[in-house]
C-alpha cells in the first residue's frame, strides 16, 4: 500500500505546469437538487476557489510538488476568491495574466447526498488561448509535466500539447473538440466513463461504442487508437489504468495484464465537488516524483477519496503528513 506522499527537497522538487481554468465557486447547499421548473431552498451559500485547473494546480502542490499556473482571471470581485488557494498553496503564478472583465465563475449546488450539479460561465478562462499559451512557452518546454484540462479554448489545449517538453496529463472534462493528435499525445489521457465515450468520438468520428461496453472495453479501445496510456476514473470504484508505465509494472499487478483495476477506499461522502480534480493533481505530482503510472493512481484514488470527505473543492484536499484513507 502506497504510503502518504512525503514533500521532496526544495533542489528535488518536481515540476508540474497546469494550464487551465480558475474560478471562483458559489457553492450551495440543498437537500436534494432542483427538478427543471422547481425552486428549492438552500441551507448555505459559500464563495470558494475552483476551476478545473486551478483545483489541480493546488492539489499537486499541497502534496509537495512544485507548482506553476498558466490561466487568466478578470479585474472583478471574484479575481481574489479564485486565486486565494493557489495562493496559499504556494503555486507560482507568475504566468497568471490579470485582464478586462470578468473572473471565471462555478454555480455549484450540492445535495444531501454529496452529489453536485455545476454551471460554469468561463469569464476570464476564455482569453487562454493559444497566442496567450504561447507566451510561456519556455515553461512548458522545461516543465516535467505539463497538465490540461478543457475548460479553456480548444487552441489554448493545442497550443500547450505541441509546446509540452515532458510528460502531457490531459484531463479531457469536459469534453471538447480538440485535434485528436492532442489524445495521441496524452500519457495518460484521464477521463470519467461519460468523457471515455467522448474521447473515442473524437479518435474515431465514425466508430459507435454502445453504452453497455464495459470500461476496460473502453480503455483498449482508446488504446488502439492510439492513446500512449489511459487512467479511466470510476468514483468510488477507483481506476483502470492501461498503457506506457502501466500494466505490469509493479510486483504485484499480474504479468501481461492489459488493464489494472485501482480499487478505491470506502468512504463516506460529504461533497464530490473537485474530487476528480484532487485525482488528477495527484497523479501529476506522483509522476513528476518519478512513480510509475499504477502506483501514481494509487496515490490519486486516496487523495481522491479524502477529499469527498470535505466540503468544497481545494479546502477539501489533503496536504504533505496528512492521513490518506
Amino acid at each position: 500500500m502506497p504510503t502518504t506522499p512525503t514533500a521532496p527537497a526544495p533542489t528535488a522538487a518536481p515540476s508540474v505546469v497546469v494550464v487551465g481554468s480558475a474560478n471562483a465557486d458559489l457553492l450551495a447547499r440543498t437537500e436534494v437538487h432542483p427538478a427543471p421548473g422547481e425552486t428549492v431552498l438552500g441551507r448555505d451559500l459559500s464563495v470558494l476557489p475552483g476551476g478545473k485547473g486551478a483545483n489541480q494546480a493546488v492539489a499537486a502542490a499541497l502534496l509537495g510538488a512544485r507548482v506553476a499556473f498558466v490561466g487568466a482571471v478578470g479585474d472583478d470581485e471574484f479575481a481574489d476568491a479564485a486565486t486565494s488557494g493557489l495562493r496559499a498553496a504556494g503555486v507560482d503564478l507568475e504566468r497568471l495574466a490579470v485582464v478586462p472583465g470578468g473572473t471565471g465563475v462555478a454555480v455549484v449546488t450540492v445535495a444531501a447526498d454529496g452529489e453536485n450539479s455545476i454551471v460554469v460561465v468561463p469569464g476570464a478562462n476564455g482569453t487562454v488561448d493559444a497566442a496567450a499559451v504561447g507566451r510561456h512557452a519556455d515553461l512548458l518546454a522545461a516543465a516535467g509535466v505539463v497538465v490540461l484540462q478543457g475548460e479553456i479554448p480548444r487552441d489554448g489545449v493545442e497550443a500547450a500539447a505541441r509546446l509540452a517538453g515532458g510528460r502531457l496529463v490531459v484531463n479531457l472534462a469536459p469534453v471538447i473538440a480538440v485535434d485528436p493528435a492532442v489524445l495521441r499525445r496524452a500519457d495518460p489521457l484521464v477521463v470519467n466513463e461519460h468523457e471515455a465515450h467522448g474521447a473515442l468520438g473524437l479518435l474515431d468520428p465514425g466508430g459507435s461504442v454502445g453504452a453497455d461496453v464495459g470500461d476496460e472495453d473502453v480503455v483498449s479501445r482508446l488504446r488502439a487508437l492510439g492513446v500512449p496510456s489511459v487512467v479511466l476514473t470510476r468514483g468510488p470504484l477507483g481506476a483502470l489504468v492501461a498503457g506506457r508505465e502501466g500494466a505490469g509494472e509493479p510486483a504485484d499487478v499480474p504479468s501481461g495484464a492489459d488493464v489494472v483495476v485501482v480499487p478505491a477506499p470506502r468512504v463516506d461522502a460529504v461533497d464530490t465537488t473537485g474530487a476528480g480534480d484532487a485525482f488528477v493533481g495527484a497523479l501529476a505530482a506522483e509522476l513528476a516524483r518519478g512513480s510509475g503510472l499504477v502506483d501514481a493512481a494509487r496515490v490519486a484514488v486516496r487523495v481522491g477519496a479524502f477529499a469527498v470527505r470535505g466540503s468544497g473543492a481545494q479546502p477539501s484536499y489533503p496536504r504533505v503528513g496528512d492521513e490518506l484513507p
